[in-house]
């Protein structure tokens, strides 16, 4: 069917919350194309993914960039070319420059594997887990012009039992991912989620 809304997902690696969606979206569990795939990594295997979809992937490679938002630059010209409404980013490796972010202000949305404000950053299960935690989870939020920041759609956790090896909760926690994830892309396109001095409220 013709769709409204355009969505691009950015991924660097295998992909498998890019899958998620994917599935989500022909399921019909939310309205919207998803158009596009970025990746800054040419033997990524979200691209084998997306042929498979028949979804248009573009490689755009950081090396012939000098800085970040020079990478940024045509980033977003790709996106506008694509006409594209919302961005997905799901494992995206970089981090993305300001002028990304007010190119597509409130359209950009990251899925963390953790339950912000804790554990931001990289490695983020396997930190909570040798924290000690009780607790960690799977936090989606827009994206601000700081790393794991920006208000937050959804958030869910998951109980840490002693003796849990990383193997297991990684598994626990991207089987989250994969839930939460179209969960979050549903309530933005369906114009439920509102930002009001930073934070999300939900209709």
């Amino acid at each position: 069917g013709s769709y409204k809304m355009n969505l691009a997902i950015l991924a660097s690696g295998s992909g498998s919350n890019f899958q998620a969606l994917v599935d989500a979206q022909k399921k019909g569990y939310f309205k919207a194309k998803i158009k596009l795939l970025i990746t800054d990594k040419e033997k990524a295997f979200v691209r084998k993914r997306a042929d498979k979809f028949k979804i248009k992937h573009v490689f755009i490679d950081p090396k012939k960039f000098k800085s970040r938002v020079s990478f940024d630059k045509e980033v977003v010209k790709v996106l506008r070319r694509e006409k594209i409404d919302f961005i997905l980013l799901a494992g995206f490796m970089r981090i993305i420059s300001p002028y990304f972010v007010r190119s597509y202000k409130n359209k950009i949305i990251n899925i963390h594997p953790a339950l912000l404000p804790l554990f931001k950053g990289t490695d983020a299960i396997k930190r909570a887990l040798n924290s000690g935690a009780k607790a960690t989870g799977v936090t989606v939020h827009f994206v601000d012009e700081k790393i794991d920041n920006g208000p937050i759609i959804l958030q869910e956790s998951i109980k840490i039992k002693a003796n849990t090896k990383l193997k297991d909760l990684e598994k626990k926690i991207h089987s989250l991912e994969h839930k939460l994830y179209p969960q979050a892309v549903k309530l933005l396109l369906e114009k439920k989620v509102k930002i009001r001095g930073g934070k999300v409220s939900i209709f």
